[in-house]
């Protein structure tokens, strides 16, 4: 849904923001959004405090359509998507998406936690909140067996990517 074709990227709006941290948990929860305990340990964050709402447009693309087409560390995830024009999504977008994009196509295999990436799963590319190592750096979205899951994730700077991994990113301007 967010792909890009070609050169053309499809973005898609999101608002984000203007739910109180509780209101939040609700909406992932009568959504049927299942979390982790990373997932948990971010929404417990400060960031996620009531603030105004505000749109911004979401483009998703693998690390080759970044032309790292051998994988990348974060840092160079993210520094290849801002030399193309991307920009990091706000750090409370994760919920906001995963409640958006409801349509999302269900993961090839059904493995939750394997210290690597894992298949399916979209990315929200954000700065993390913390250079703690051990905290979680953010969110992936991930359908597995029909469920729909918000999980946060953990990596040090010198995890590689594959070049098939997908991340979301927010388009300038929006």
């Amino acid at each position: 849904m967010l792909q890009q074709e070609g050169n053309e990227a499809m973005s898609l709006p999101l608002q984000v923001g203007g739910l109180t941290r509780a209101e939040l948990r609700a909406a992932l929860r009568s959504g049927g959004v299942l979390l982790n305990a990373y997932a948990e340990t971010l929404l417990d964050h400060a960031i996620f405090d009531l603030r105004d709402r505000v749109e911004i447009s979401i483009v998703e693309c693998a690390l080759a359509d970044l032309n790292l087409s051998t994988g990348a560390t974060l840092p160079e995830v993210f520094s290849a998507a801002q030399s193309q024009g991307f920009e990091l999504a706000p750090p409370d977008t994760g919920p906001y998406l995963r409640l958006a994009m409801a349509s999302q196509a269900n993961a090839p295999d059904s493995v939750l936690s394997a210290g690597t990436s894992p298949a399916g799963a979209l990315k929200v590319a954000s700065a993390p909140l913390t250079d703690d190592a051990s905290f979680p750096k953010g969110f992936y979205l991930r359908v597995v067996d029909g469920e729909q899951w918000l999980r946060g994730y953990r990596c040090d700077n010198e995890y590689r990517f594959s070049p098939d991994d997908r991340f979301a990113f927010q388009l300038p301007g929006r």
